[in-house]
């Protein structure tokens, strides 16, 4: 059975066999939120998560900051630029107003 809209979807976090496969391509947010959870819990050492998905550290770590600061809907690829430009702060972060259409120069 598939997992309910709005349930956790690491509670059936067990064992390996829980985890996405090592070949995994496509990353959803569940998948990264299991990789997460297996590597806090202990099942998985962060490096040996890294090596398994072929991830850096620092890709893993950023994962953990976006679970820890928006939950796992901050792990969706759609929303992670707009979080990490909220993250950033407004020092680092490129106002939408500076990059119109037909402002890239020309004529």
């Amino acid at each position: 059975m598939g997992h309910v809209h709005g349930t956790d979807p690491v509670e059936d976090l067990q064992d390996l066999a829980d985890l996405p496969p090592p070949d995994t391509k496509r990353w959803v947010s569940r998948r990264k939120a299991k990789v997460v959870a297996a590597v806090r819990s202990g099942l998985l050492s962060l490096n040996d998560a890294c090596r398994r998905y072929n991830l850096s550290v620092d890709e893993f770590l950023a994962w953990q900051r976006m679970v820890d600061r928006f939950g796992v809907p901050g792990l969706r690829a759609t929303r992670i630029q707009h979080y990490r430009q909220a993250d950033d702060g407004p020092e680092f972060a490129v106002p939408a107003t500076a990059v119109q259409p037909g402002n890239g120069g020309g004529s």
